[in-house]
């Protein structure tokens, strides 16, 4: 049997190990939060001894940065695959802001407690961590947010950064709200209702008149093919 047969076997199981662990450990971080959390607690959810985890990972920060990035590279992939083949900076939006909520109230309601926790922590090197993954995370959105910026379909004298936040930051009360209360608010509802709050503010101060003038125009257009339909009846009766 040559060198790499016998390490190929040690090295699937290693792998095998490190995923039982971080599954585990998202399980823990996700009911516990970080400070509650131990590599106790992980151990016994992962079915190993509290050394185990040692083995593999240098303490329970590094765990949770790992699942953390692991989790945000979940999310992302998804949007980064979703997003770019959506017509429209609205129909973009309203698929953000609805995927945003679901996914994090209703599939991941303890890891969005564990990172809204977390990115306001002292711990510079957590805080770190979740800022780079939330800078890939809102790049979907905000790639289309700039094209349309440069398009002339949105707002040009909002700067981007605050759009960025008034998008995520309105989604951050409504998932704080959540979390605080205990309650989940209905997710379509919401999304709806956040999507065109948002999309009044993001959209060009001339917008609203520049509709009025196509209803305007749309309903001069529309009563002048009535009177054309009824003048041939007005002589017919004469």
């Amino acid at each position: 049997m040559s060198a790499l047969q016998r390490v190929a076997p040690r090295r699937v199981k290693s792998q095998l190990r490190v995923t039982e662990l971080l599954a585990a450990a998202r399980r823990v971080f996700s009911e516990q939060g970080f400070h509650r959390a131990t590599t106790a607690q992980i151990a016994e959810a992962a079915g190993v001894s509290e050394a185990t985890v040692f083995t593999y990972f240098p303490g329970k920060r590094e765990l949770c940065i790992q699942v953390i990035k692991d989790w945000y590279d979940e999310i992302s992939t998804e949007l980064e695959s979703e997003v770019p083949r959506l017509l429209g900076v609205h129909a973009k939006l309203s698929h953000v802001v609805r995927q945003h909520l679901f996914t994090l109230l209703a599939d991941g309601s303890g890891m969005c407690a564990l990172v809204l926790g977390e990115g306001r922590t002292s711990a510079p090197e957590l805080a770190e961590v979740i800022t780079d993954c939330k800078r890939r995370y809102t790049a979907p959105l905000m790639d289309c947010l700039a094209q349309a910026v440069a398009d002339g379909e949105v707002r040009q004298d909002m700067p981007l950064r605050l759009m960025r936040d008034l998008v995520y930051g309105s989604m951050e009360h409504v998932l704080w709200d959540s979390i605080t209360s205990h309650k989940r608010p209905p997710i379509d509802e919401t999304a709806e209702q956040l999507t065109g709050l948002i999309w009044s503010a993001l959209m060009p101060r001339d917008a609203s008149l520049d509709a009025l003038a196509r209803f305007r125009d749309e309903v001069g257009a529309a009563l002048k093919q009535l009177d054309s339909q009824r003048a041939p009846k007005k002589r017919a009766r004469k």
